[in-house]
């Protein structure tokens, strides 16, 4: 072999060898890369931020699914009591013919009465709307006041009675505007029971026509008035009940602690709001006359003339069957959101 080729030999040996040494190099820079990233996605950090993330991207839809389904449960459970409530809170006014007469003295003789008189189906009347509205409403709230927290707090811990008020507050207002409709005809079934005709779709094209959009909305503000008022304060008495319980050690996040929590919470929701809803289920219950003047021109106005014409107590007709419904109601409710979010889905 000639020196040329010698020399072109030994170069192309070195340069082999050169290149197997940058590729030993890379393939060691590149695995440690690899571990390094296994490493860090081990690390607890990691995982803490990945699991954030994964719940942040959860609250996107799982309140309000979970919100609907547990708020159909409740209503279903707890309808025949919030019957009672409505036909107590309509009779004795004075101002009003149809229903002037006292029929029920109390929401046990109202059960009984209803059921011999009217029958069985009659303690389920506006059960279809009161469904749609719950699938509605219950929905919007528990999503929009969920997701609001979230953008306050990320953690239980860093929750107060405030921002839960305000993110309880906008979402009650928010959800009740927009089934307000569902809520005009469940009252109108409810108080009218075995005299009302019609299927549910039909009766909202009747009042549509005969009272226009005002008749879907009537009893808009005092809805929301009570809304704002029940979930600003059902929600968050709740939620802080529940935190104080669990975090005292008192309790950990168990079923008692939901049924002590959701018990308080009604409690104090009935409180709040009875007044309120007095006067709203008055106003959805009058009709829009030619020639007729409406008994209430808002919520003040019907507390006032309530409180004049009936006396004060009148503002709190209904209030036994409206806790005992909001108790069992909010019991149902909250043990079954509970129950599903602990679906791994």
């Amino acid at each position: 072999m000639g020196i040329f080729p010698g020399i072109i030999l030994i170069f192309l040996r070195v340069k082999f060898a050169t290149a197997a040494v940058i590729v030993s190099g890379v393939s060691k820079h590149l695995h440690c890369i690899s571990v390094r990233d296994a490493v860090e996605r081990c690390s607890p950090s990691h995982q803490k931020s990945a699991t954030v993330s994964h719940e942040m991207s959860g609250l996107n839809w799982k309140p309000f699914v979970y919100g609907g389904l547990a708020s159909i449960v409740a209503e279903f459970g707890t309808f025949p009591v919030d019957l009672t409530k409505t036909r107590l809170q309509v009779q004795g006014q004075s101002i009003d013919v149809r229903f002037k007469e006292i029929k029920y003295r109390g929401m046990f003789h109202a059960l009984f009465r209803i059921y011999k008189e009217e029958g069985v189906l009659a303690l389920y009347s506006g059960i279809a709307p009161a469904l749609l509205r719950q699938a509605s409403y219950g929905t919007i709230k528990i999503g929009i006041y969920q997701s609001l927290k979230r953008l306050f707090v990320e953690r239980l811990e860093d929750e107060t009675l405030l921002i839960n008020m305000i993110c309880g507050v906008v979402s009650g207002v928010i959800s009740s505007t927009i089934a307000n409709p569902t809520d005009v005809l469940k009252i109108r079934m409810q108080a009218q029971g075995s005299l009302f005709q019609g299927s549910m779709i039909g009766s909202f094209i009747d009042i549509y026509q005969q009272e226009g959009t005002r008749g879907l909305w009537r009893g808009v503000v005092p809805t929301a008035q009570r809304a704002a008022i029940v979930v600003g304060v059902e929600l968050p008495v709740y939620d802080i009940t529940k935190k104080h319980l669990i975090l005292s050690g008192v309790m950990g996040d168990t079923i008692l602690t939901h049924f002590v929590s959701s018990f308080t919470c009604g409690l104090a929701g009935a409180l709040a709001s009875n007044p309120v809803d007095v006067v709203r289920t008055r106003m959805m219950n009058q009709r829009a006359i030619v020639g007729h003047v409406d008994l209430y021109k808002g919520t003040l106005d019907g507390i006032l003339k309530m409180w004049k014409h009936e006396g004060f107590f009148a503002l709190y007709k209904g209030f036994w069957p409206n806790w005992l419904r909001l108790g069992p109601w909010n019991i149902i409710f909250f043990i079954t959101y509970e129950q599903l979010k602990r679906l791994q889905i």
